[in-house]
């Protein structure tokens, strides 16, 4: 296989010094890297850093080589994939509306192989209406989004606009740039297919686990591959996604906000923010009905707690779903998951008036579906229709679902 060939573009932000860690992750990847920076990047961050991690000339002129007057397409030319990290608002806003007036903007015009930007700014700049809109341009236009993390910002502020994860944004690049030779997977929509472009979807995921002592709980044997597949088809059809999930053994899809929890009191507490400002809300995760009274901070010991250990007094969990759903908006649409032995539709259905849900994905457990499978058979549970599908790849699931949402 030839070596893979990354442009990355280094923009005049606080975090331009974890250009350098990315350019490392990526090199460790066996991935050939060159580096081109803005004006203002260089200010932030050395040009010499980067000569002396990719062993490369630094580029930030346009014309800085009278002998080499077409650089940008030069560079272009010779790049598998061009990832912009961090990205700036300036930088996305020319991205977006095709202006090219700097070595930058041009080679991002000239490329016609993948680009992908990762936005870093203050929270008000990335909350700011132009800016969403120009993301949103940028979706449509095929353009790879890693959406920045919430959390403290440089300027102090608290809210969304930190860059992403190195890992994240090296995941994701690799991801796009050893599929380009593969572009036959049809386990979701296609990459330009954007029809969520604009939309906050809100996911929960994965068990929770309700502590006994500090080694033992109650749990179960949820997965989380389900919700994780529906984040992913969302992330990729262009909606902001805020995945809510118990523990897990799984990686969280490049460009979610990921948000780890435990128990269903956390999880509940955790999606209380999200939810009122979703579009669409899918409560995939499998939450414990009961928890204990009480939970020991040390391991209750045979011989010594034996009355503790005989009876566990039980309580119940909060019902996330019809505690969130209660309160929705006209405007949103409202996803549960009943996992059933018996009676599966009309559980289903009685779920779907309980929960104040808009549908609920209905599946039989046990006979080696749903949990801990890479596939499943579900039916889609309305209150007009139930829509029954064959046994397919969760990642086909989650497209199907999607659609389905959609024409609610």
């Amino acid at each position: 296989m030839d070596v893979k060939k990354v442009l990355l573009g280094v923009t005049g932000g606080i975090a331009a010094y974890k250009s350098a860690e990315i350019c490392r992750a990526l090199q460790k990847k066996g991935i050939d890297v060159r580096v081109i920076m803005t004006e203002n990047a260089t200010r932030f961050i050395s040009p010499l850093t980067f000569v002396a991690l990719s062993g490369h000339d630094v580029h930030s002129d346009l014309f800085e080589d009278p002998k080499e007057p077409i650089l940008h397409i030069d560079l272009a030319r010779d790049s598998d994939l061009f990832l912009i990290a961090p990205c700036t608002a300036n930088m996305l806003a020319k991205i977006a509306n095709g202006i090219a007036d700097d070595l930058m903007s041009s080679t991002a015009l000239a490329m016609a192989s993948p680009v992908i930007v990762a936005p870093a700014m203050n929270v008000h700049m990335y909350e700011n209406a132009a800016t969403q809109h120009n993301l949103c341009v940028c979706r449509q236009r095929g353009i790879h989004i890693v959406e920045p993390a919430q959390g403290r910002l440089a300027c102090g502020d608290e809210g969304r606009g930190k860059l992403a994860d190195v890992d994240d944004i090296v995941s994701y690049a690799s991801s796009v740039l050893f599929s380009i030779d593969d572009a036959s997977d049809e386990t979701c929509k296609e990459e330009d297919d954007h029809d969520l472009c604009g939309m906050k979807i809100l996911i929960t995921a994965g068990p929770t686990v309700e502590p006994i002592d500090a080694v033992r709980s109650i749990t179960n044997r949820s997965s989380g591959k389900m919700g994780y597949a529906i984040a992913d088809c969302a992330k990729r059809r262009g909606a902001d996604v805020v995945l809510v999930s118990g523990p897990v053994s799984i990686d969280a899809p490049a460009g979610v906000d990921l948000i780890k929890v435990e128990t269903a009191e956390e999880m509940l507490s955790s999606c209380e923010d999200p939810f009122t400002q979703s579009d669409i809300a899918v409560f995939c995760a499998a939450v414990a009905d009961l928890r204990p009274l009480k939970s020991f901070d040390r391991k209750l010991k045979k011989g010594i707690d034996d009355e503790a250990l005989s009876t566990i007094d039980l309580v119940p969990n909060p019902d996330i779903i019809a505690t969130l759903a209660a309160k929705k908006r006209d405007d949103q649409v409202v996803v549960g998951f009943a996992a059933e032995t018996d009676d599966v539709i009309e559980n289903a259905k009685q779920k779907l008036n309980a929960k104040h849900a808009d549908m609920i994905v209905a599946n039989k457990v046990g006979g080696g579906l749903a949990f801990g499978c890479d596939d499943d058979e579900v039916s889609f549970v309305t209150e007009d229709d139930v829509l029954s599908l064959p046994l397919m790849d969760k990642a086909q699931i989650a497209d199907r679902l999607l659609d389905q949402v959609l024409k609610c």
